[in-house]
């Protein structure tokens, strides 16, 4: 229902877009991550009304935008810290034809911020 991509390998300052397709028509949604031995935090959330909150370690750098055409969240992430090293996952509400909005989320993709 949730496919994320876009990770990668990046040096500090640099940046990445990640990605997040869905498999139908998105409701809220937001990027996670969760770096080894650390628990799942919120990175970025945008709501239906593109209303939009952000983790204050990523305030001003990392950017979440959707396209409600393509059922896609995406997630700039620019001036790249290694502080930024975890899984991103994606999770969203997906409309589901006879059950309304079902949460879901993305497989993961690892981001590595290091020189």
């Amino acid at each position: 229902q949730l496919q994320a991509s876009g990770g990668g390998l990046v040096q500090p300052g640099g940046s990445l877009r990640l990605s997040c397709d869905a498999s139908g028509s998105i409701g809220s949604a937001g990027w996670y991550r969760q770096a080894p031995g650390n628990q799942r935090d919120l990175v970025a959330r945008i709501a239906g009304g593109l209303s939009t909150n952000y983790a204050d370690s990523v305030k001003g750098r990392f950017t979440i935008s959707r396209d409600n055409a393509k059922n896609t969240v995406y997630l700039q992430m620019n001036s790249l810290k290694p502080e930024d090293t975890a899984v991103y996952y994606c999770n969203a509400d997906i409309w589901t034809r006879g059950s309304g909005f079902l949460n879901y989320w993305g497989q993961g993709t690892q981001v590595t911020v290091s020189s």
